[in-house]
């Protein structure tokens, strides 16, 4: 049998296992075909390498790497398809940006448009899909780093270069654009393959550490805040040793994208840190890029120390932490060191019990104070959101994974769905149209785990719902979605009602913003082997979440379209 001759597609391929890749998520691109030969090779010859994955939509494959890379630490590759595909899956590339998610995303691009006779990359290259000076060009402000593979020389070591830079501090999405040229190149391996270092962890110094632990040990009211800090299991262990070393209480920000600490814990102090800063004389900023709002409402009388791999975010417009010191470095490394350094201070033991019995019996309050909004909210005649997210953690198990895209209701869900233990909670970043995709990402990183996508009936409609249902099916990869129906866009028109609220739209219920097309969106499961169920009735309300997870339990994706009073 004779030896195939590789190109530039085994280039690429080869470079993603050398970084290491689980997953190629890929909607499909007429430049691809060496890329396809390759991996058809890998499956024949049994040779290890990444699962290629067809996703059928850009913003999908992008969301997947997301949702599997946010579960595992482990960054993926994206193939999309020239200018339109970088254009289809942009939002999602920029939200992995400010969520430091690593990617490696890398699309084609034609340099030669027809005239070498050698080649013929099809009349489309001249017509539609050329982008001016370069693909690379409209990524550069969505990722960290973007690129072209100008030879097919250096194409092997450029994908490579593309996954080392993505994964440096600060991690995020690194672009490498590549010319269909070179894809069809002929390529010869490097003598030796290697195994790509694992990128190294910055460490704050050590005298700050040790300046940051007497400070903490001698504080009175200390506090921590914080929106990311249970972004990998180090850091939410840490998170919880260092709080209690110390009894200090823990208020999540309200726009947290984790779940940081246990809602159960009696340092829990749930999220708003407003009602603490008054007494505050030393807070700790855990990865937390706005700790207050508005950003001047720095505590008065409180050192702020931040506590980040990369403090400053280069994609924020402002920020302004007004800290007194910095811990810049590997979180969970800057955790234990405290820890450390704070058991060897050995603070006032009489000092932290005061302070546990304080905050346990404020957390006692609190809990008391939720149990009682729930039962008001049970008294309604319609669905109140309370109640759907209570009920939610009444129906659900334990380990069950939300991942969170509703605007209106995040603070309840925040509040009342009771979700447990790392990963156990994840918000979509800002932009709309990403939980679908993301929960699937999630269930492929951890299949054992029921995953949950909590959707606004708004935010519904920006996500590829068709591809997204139908790549569940095919991958068996079955999710709940529950859609939070409140039968339009709530905030937008909140909006027009805070801001005139003696206005033409209040007097009249002209609310613009607030229109929606109405829709049966449980039927959308059904094309695509699911299960669908619609809900109003709140004495049905746990029926229906049973059923739907039943269905999950048997392999089938289930949306259930609960309308809101």
């Amino acid at each position: 049998m004779k030896k195939p001759v590789l190109d530039g597609g085994e280039a690429i391929a080869q470079g993603l296992r050398d970084l290491g890749i689980d997953y190629v998520f890929s909607s499909p691109g007429s430049e691809w075909a060496p890329v396809w030969e390759a991996f058809a090779r890998q499956k024949v010859s049994k040779t290890a390498g990444p699962v290629f994955l067809n996703t059928s939509h850009e913003m999908l494959a992008v969301d997947l790497a997301i949702g599997y890379t946010t579960i595992t630490g482990r960054m993926q590759a994206v193939l999309l398809h020239a200018g339109s595909g970088l254009m289809h899956g942009s939002m999602g590339i920029s939200s992995a940006l400010a969520s430091a998610i690593p990617m490696v995303v890398i699309s084609g691009e034609c340099i030669s448009y027809g005239d070498d006779d050698s080649y013929d990359p099809g009349a489309q290259w001249y017509a539609y899909l050329g982008v001016v000076g370069g693909a690379q060009r409209l990524m550069e402000p969505l990722v960290k780093w973007a690129n072209q593979a100008a030879s097919p020389a250096t194409l092997h070591a450029m994908v490579i270069r593309t996954g080392e830079m993505a994964q440096r501090s600060p991690t995020g999405p690194a672009y490498l654009c590549v010319p269909v040229e070179s894809l069809v190149h002929p390529w010869t391996p490097p003598k030796k393959l290697r195994k790509v270092a694992p990128a190294p962890k910055t460490l704050a110094p050590a005298a700050d550490v040790e300046k940051v632990a007497r400070l903490l040990s001698k504080a009175r009211n200390p506090v921590i805040t914080t929106e990311s800090g249970g972004r990998d299991r180090d850091s939410y262990d840490r998170l919880i040793e260092l709080a209690e070393l110390l009894a200090i209480p823990v208020v999540e920000s309200p726009v947290a994208t984790v779940s940081n600490f246990p809602k159960d814990h009696p340092l829990h102090r749930g999220f708003d840190i407003k009602p603490l800063l008054a007494d505050a004389d030393l807070v700790l900023v855990v990865r937390n890029r706005v700790p207050w709002y508005p950003p001047k409402a720095r505590p008065e009388n409180a050192t702020v120390v931040v506590i980040d791999e990369t403090p400053f975010k280069s994609y924020m417009v402002y920020q302004n932490y007004q800290a007194d010191l910095f811990l810049e470095g590997d979180v969970a490394a800057s955790l234990g060191g405290l820890i450390d350094a704070v058991r060897s201070a050995r603070p006032q033991a009489a000092a932290i019990k005061a302070r546990n019995a304080k905050w346990a019996a404020s957390h006692q309050r609190a809990e008391a104070s939720d149990r009682a909004e729930v039962a008001k909210a049970r008294e309604n005649a319609a669905i109140h959101p309370i109640n759907l997210c209570a009920t939610l953690g009444e129906v659900l198990p334990r380990d069950t994974i939300y991942v969170d895209e509703t605007t209106s209701h995040r603070g309840l869900i925040h509040r009342y769905v009771r979700h447990q233990g790392p990963w156990s909670f994840i918000r979509t970043p800002s932009g709309l149209g990403q939980s679908l995709g993301m929960s699937l990402g999630v269930k492929l990183a951890s299949p054992e785990r029921p995953v949950v996508a909590l959707v606004g009936d708004g935010a519904f409609h920006y996500n590829p719902v068709i591809p997204c249902l139908g790549f569940a099916q095919r991958a068996r990869l079955p999710i709940l979605i529950v859609v939070f129906n409140n039968k339009g866009y709530r905030s937008m028109g909140n909006n027009q009602r805070n801001d005139y609220p003696d206005g033409a739209g209040a007097r009249h219920n002209l609310l613009y913003g607030l229109t929606i097309s109405v829709a049966d969106y449980d039927q959308l499961a059904k094309p695509f082997g699911g299960v669908g169920i619609r809900v109003e009735d709140p004495a049905k309300l746990t029926f229906a979440l049973r059923e739907g997870w039943a269905a999950v339990n048997n392999g089938k994706t289930a949306i259930i379209n609960v309308v809101l009073g």
